[in-house]
Parts: C-alpha cells; structure tokens; sequence
C-alpha cells in the first residue's frame, strides 16, 4: 500500500516549529508494511489544502492529514475537507459530551465557549476517531477506494489516535507487504570508498534486497531494506546479505543500529574489564560525555567530563602546565595529551578522552588553521594522540572530533585487551 501525509499548518513553513508529526507517522507505516511516497507540508489555505488531497487521491491508498482542526478561524481544515467530500458538518453528540468532561475535569482555569463546542462538528460522512488527550477528534474519510485520515496536529495527541486507533484499523482491513530493515554502523571511511569496496556484493543483492547510504560526519549507516509477502524469507534474505559484508568490510563495522553502537561497544569492553572512563573536552564542548550518557547503565563505566573551555580551566581543572600552553598553543599534541592525563587522574580513570581544536569560525586562541583538531586517548599503558583538519562548517568539525575520539578509545581498548 502506498500512503501520503500531508501536514497543514504556517507554523511549520516559517520553520517556528519542527514536524515531527511525519517523522512518527512514517515510522509507524513502514513497520506495518505500508510504504510513504510522499510528505507534503502546505499553509492553511483552503485552495491550497484542496489541491493537495486531490493530488494525493490519484497516487495514494492513504492520505494523512495533521492540523488545522482547532477551534479558531484560522483552523478550515474540517470546512475544507466537507467542499471536497460534498459534505455538511454535524455535531457529534459523543465528541461534545468528551469536549464538556475534559473543561470540567482538567480546564480548570477555562470557561467551556461555543468556540470549543463547535470542536464537536464533524463531516457527517466521517468515522468518528476519538481523542481522549484533547478536544479536536480524528476523522476517517473515503473516496474513490482512496481512505483519508484527518488528525490533529498537537504531537501527542495525533500519536494517540495512530498508535490507539489508526494502526490497528490499518491492520486489521488492509493486506500489506512485510518491510524489514537492518542497518549496519560504520565508522572511519567515507562513502564513496565504501561503495568501491562493496560493489560487487552490492551488484549481488536480490530485487527484494535495497541498499542505502547514510552518512553523517565521519560514519556512513549502511541500510539494508527486505520487501515481500513472505516475512521469514525477507529476514533471512537479509540477515544473510548483512553477514556477507563483515569479510569486506569489517574493520570499519562498529554494530547494528538498535542492538549495539560504537558507545555500547566501548562500554561492554569497559565493564567486562572493570575498567573506567573520563572525559576533558574544550572544542567538542560536552559532546562526547552527551553521547556517552545517552546510553543507559553508564554509571557503570563513566565517572565524569570536564568541558575546559577557557585556557585557564585547562590549567585550573586538569593541571595542563601554563608554560606548555605559551610554548605549543592550546591547540597542540602536547596539551591535548596532559588534557588527558589529568582528565584519567582526576576522575580516577583507566581510560580518558580529550579534545581540543579550533571548530571555528574564527582561530579563537591558537594560530592552527581552523578546523584542526587534536584528540588524545589515555590508556593504562600510555597516551597517544592525533592530529586532524575536518574542515569547515563548525558543526562538521565537532561531530566528526567525537566520532574520531570514540573510534580512537575503542580501538586502544582492543588493543589493550588482547
């Protein structure tokens, strides 16, 4: 089955706020089987609405719809959507009595207006989707073998009514393809290079096998994506692809998104080893102790980060010497290494990650080209270090610093387990 959503709302064209409406309602198809060609996003503005659920009726099974069914004038989605169906507004005895009990019981500071009443007409050709965690109800319309749900666009709201209602009405009325993806988590390599080094295994892969690339700053998601009606063929069709890349391509291979990444990895091998991590971050900014921490259980292996920003914090917190800093420059082998050393020291450490480097714009308090950055890795044994140059713009250089770094402590961690 083929769907369409279409969110309805200024708010979203001006970019005053983000739509995670068609982030959820994609996830939630393609687990079912139904595949989204196409997400459109359109101003409340009736000619407009009306050209875009008639342009989704002749390519679509589904069209979906969030917002522009609150109370106020500048809501015409339901007015619009009767134009379309030849249809009139009623009032829906069952959503009014809802809409009361909620003023009643929770609006406490609101007086229930014949504005919020009005939340109760519907299209009298709609099934009546109702939603428990707000007053505007979802409505199901069909025309022309195409099925078209309205929902509104407050997040949790519409989530509710797709998760409660809509997905299992899907399910349960429409036969539909299984979809599985695997997506294999690769670090250290740019795409291109991995393309060439694959090919031949790419050529390999079944018409019901697709592959995609993802990168994003120094790691490339590999995803690979089954279709069929048969879903134990799919899933071994690609499980079986998946397993084939490991002799290519495994050295760069750092797990499966969903059941392992390159921070559960090092944290797996740290708690194996009874061993601990610290962090002294200046140009990744806390970065990595975020993705660190993200990771549930991290307790277990983490004791802490120091974001020495300033010079001075970089003297004051780690004990990084001050003539060392005049001598090399705060963006230097020689200080990113007592970085790390006094990061492992202070939080009583078996391993530490440090950064310093100049993301830019500008130099800032080191004459090193922007975009050079320097990552140090304590160990039991020793430090070592690194230098790069991820170029330019600043967000680049920073997430590419903390994918090196964790690509960096992994790596001495195997190595020091052998």
């Amino acid at each position: 089955m083929i769907a369409e959503i279409i969110t309805i709302g200024d708010e979203i064209l001006i970019g005053q706020i983000v739509d995670t409406n068609s982030v959820f309602i994609s996830k939630a198809l393609n687990e079912i089987g139904i595949s989204v060609h196409q997400i459109t996003s359109i101003q409340d503005d009736k000619q407009h609405i009306l050209e875009a659920i008639e342009a989704a009726k002749q390519k679509a099974d589904l069209v979906l719809i969030t917002g522009g069914l609150g109370p106020t004038k500048d809501d015409i989605t339901k007015h619009t959507l009767c134009e379309y169906f030849d249809d009139t507004l009623i009032r829906n005895e069952k959503v009014l009595a809802h809409i009361e009990e909620l003023f009643a019981k929770y609006i406490t500071s609101s007086t229930i207006s014949d504005m919020n009443r009005d939340q109760a007409l519907v299209p009298s050709k709609a099934q009546i989707v109702m939603n428990h965690f707000g007053t505007a109800p979802g409505m199901w319309l069909e025309k022309d073998n195409t099925v078209f749900v309205s929902m509104p666009g407050v997040p949790y709201e519409m989530r509710g009514l797709m998760t409660n209602y809509i997905i299992p009405k899907f399910q349960k009325e429409f036969e539909r393809p299984f979809i599985y993806h695997k997506t294999i988590l690769t670090y250290g390599m740019g795409e291109s290079n991995i393309a060439m080094k694959i090919e031949d295994w790419e050529n390999s892969l079944p018409e019901n096998v697709k592959l995609a690339y993802l990168p994003n700053f120094g790691k490339v998601r590999l995803r690979l994506t089954g279709k069929g009606k048969d879903r134990e063929k799919i899933i071994q069709a690609v499980d079986e692809h998946a397993l084939k890349l490991y002799p290519i391509i495994g050295d760069i291979i750092q797990g499966i998104e969903g059941q392992s990444n390159i921070v559960t990895q090092i944290g797996e091998l740290l708690v194996a080893n009874d061993q601990k991590l610290a962090a002294a971050e200046s140009c990744t900014g806390g970065r990595v102790a975020a993705q660190i921490t993200q990771e549930s259980g991290v307790s277990a292996f983490f004791n802490g980060s120091a974001v020495t920003y300033a010079v001075q914090s970089k003297i004051d917190l780690l004990g990084v010497s001050e003539d060392i800093i005049n001598t090399y420059s705060v963006v230097s082998k020689e200080v990113v290494e007592l970085m790390a050393a006094g990061a492992k020291k202070i939080y009583h450490a078996d391993y530490a990650i440090a950064t310093t480097g100049n993301a830019g714009p500008s130099k800032g308090n080191s004459d090193a080209e922007v975009g050079t950055v320097f990552i140090g890795i304590a160990t039991p044994n020793g430090i070592i270090s690194k230098e790069f140059n991820f170029g330019q713009p600043r967000e680049k250089v920073v997430n590419k610093a903390v994918t090196k770094a964790f690509e960096m402590l992994l790596e001495e961690i195997l190595k020091n387990s052998k």
